[in-house]
């Protein structure tokens, strides 16, 4: 049974933009990061970001496609101390219980959602590697299908070269973020969800492999 809360405090988005702005400032110039397709985000509302995951740095290059508050989950460790629930909460942060069902994590992104906001969400669940993307859950693309909120792919391109699995010192390589096109779910009755689900996910392999091969064509980073 899943320990995550179902409520957590409202992110800080005075912190986040602090935050937002330091990693931009530092990232940007450092790893030289080209960031393609952001005129392709919805201007408002909600939406899922969908992006590749091969590093610990996707998660703050992904905040380079939008100033707005974009919620994510994280383990619940980085979590469990005073500091690490102020950091991290602050930022938008949703614990969640790794290699469990953690559908309280899944609820508190709904409810994130309902209240016109963005979330992010790994389809690939945890780090992979090589430059195809691993089988996707059918997470992100049941909450847009039970929502009626898009879904927009992202390829980060490079990352896997600064932390790659195992490394704790950053090396510099170039990184690309390549924003797809949104990926709107067909309105369905209740009982098609997870068909609808499969279907959108299928297509969210797709367009999501796509962008990843740009991004890591951008970066310099091999693409077979």
């Amino acid at each position: 049974m899943s320990r995550t809360p179902r409520a957590l405090p409202p992110a800080s988005p005075a912190f986040y933009r602090f935050v937002r702005a330091v990693v931009m400032g530092v990232c940007r110039p450092l790893f030289r990061v080209q960031v393609v397709g952001v005129e392709q985000l919805p201007p408002d509302g909600p939406y899922i970001v969908a992006p590749t995951h091969r590093s610990l740095g996707d998660v703050p290059f992904c905040s380079f496609i939008t100033p707005r508050v974009v919620r994510f989950l994280a383990k619940v460790e980085l979590l469990a101390n005073p500091f690490g629930r102020w950091f991290f909460g602050n930022l938008g942060a949703v614990p969640v219980d790794r290699g469990t069902t953690d559908r309280g994590a899944l609820r508190v992104l709904e409810d994130v959602l309902r209240e016109g906001d963005p979330v992010a969400l790994f389809p690939e669940g945890t780090r992979s590697e090589g430059p195809q993307l691993a089988t996707l859950f059918d997470g992100a693309a049941y909450l847009a299908v039970k929502l009626g909120v898009p879904i927009v792919p992202v390829g980060i391109g490079g990352t896997e070269h600064i932390l790659p699995k195992a490394s704790l010192v950053p090396k510099l390589h170039r990184v690309a973020v390549v924003v797809g096109r949104p990926l709107h779910p067909a309105e369905v009755d209740g009982g098609s969800r997870r068909k609808a689900a499969a279907k959108l996910t299928a297509e969210l392999h797709t367009e999501l492999q796509e962008c990843f091969s740009r991004a890591l064509t951008l970066s310099g980073s091999p693409t077979r």
